[in-house]
């Protein structure tokens, strides 16, 4: 396993980190707490210290069942992230508090290393700043968080927050991946230039890359998708679901990412992804090709 250091927040943190959101059942039905429970264990086997969950994932489920399977092991051995607030909700300082100290209980820590603003396209700038972010200075200052970040997919609500300067890192999703390349131009100056942590999600596209498209994914993407797929056919290996591979060592190759996530709940799927993390990212040369394919223009997800 290869570490970095997770920008200004000091953290050394796994390349690869374990996202949470298929451990609260939200891809598939039938997830149980045995078998997130053997996830989370073969993670830290395999060296993954850095796991990503939020309130909105199962409804508190991925939170309570990672709490369970991290009992008896070395809090301080584990960097945990979480986010807030609950989608749905306002992010308003009282509804912030409360989403940290239940995301607290159900994770059966005293301490979240990172909490993050969760995706905050639907409400105001300055409502969000003044109502949730202040909300986590707030429980930074109490010691019940370690680092603040945000994250989001669209840049027209994502850079407003980068710019601002206040904070640690930030997740992008869906924007630095084989098909969509859009976050080195975009995000990744800015964060360079401030230091700033980078957690790299759904480098599968949401499963455009893994040939098995998430099913809220509509036509058009799928086309887009697939036309954009067959320029990078020389990346292809023989292998079933041929793209993960160089999908996941194409993130690992970016200086700029600190940590890019796996979500699953296979063992299969997770010792694999952590294989292709062994300092061998994507040669120069399959770079060069894949960033002339096609422009950098981000994939539109609202059509």
């Amino acid at each position: 396993m290869e570490y970095n250091i997770l920008g200004k927040t000091g953290f050394r943190v796994s390349q690869l980190g374990l996202g949470g959101a298929p451990l609260g059942g939200d891809f598939a039905d039938g997830v149980t707490d045995k078998q997130v429970t053997e996830v989370v264990h073969r993670s830290l086997d395999l060296g993954i210290n850095f796991i990503d969950t939020a309130p909105l994932y199962g409804r508190g489920e991925s939170e309570r069942r990672i709490g369970e399977a991290l009992k008896g092991r070395k809090r301080d051995s584990v960097i945990l992230a979480s986010k807030a607030v609950m989608r749905g909700e306002a992010y308003n300082y009282e509804n912030t508090i409360r989403s940290v100290e239940n995301s607290l209980k159900r994770l059966q820590t005293d301490v979240i290393d990172l909490l993050q603003i969760h995706e905050p396209d639907s409400w105001n700038f300055d409502e969000v700043m003044n109502g949730c972010y202040l909300a986590l200075v707030k429980l930074k200052e109490q010691g019940k968080i370690r680092a603040i970040g945000v994250n989001g997919r669209d840049f027209d609500v994502l850079l407003p927050y980068l710019e601002t300067r206040v904070f640690d890192t930030t997740q992008v999703f869906s924007r630095y991946m084989l098909i969509d390349h859009s976050a080195k131009d975009e995000v990744f100056p800015l964060t360079r230039e401030l230091n700033m942590g980078v957690i790299n999600g759904s480098v599968l596209g949401m499963g455009l890359l893994a040939d098995a498209p998430a099913k809220f994914i509509k036509q058009p993407m799928i086309d887009l998708a697939e036309e954009r797929k067959a320029k990078l056919a020389f990346l292809r290996k023989t292998d079933p679901k041929g793209l993960i591979e160089p999908a996941m060592r194409f993130s690992y190759s970016c200086p700029d990412i600190h940590v890019t996530l796996t979500g699953t709940t296979s063992i299969r799927s997770l010792e694999l992804n952590a294989a292709y993390c062994d300092g061998k990212g994507l040669p120069q040369e399959d770079l060069d090709r894949i960033f002339a394919a096609f422009p950098s223009d981000p994939i539109e997800y609202r059509n």
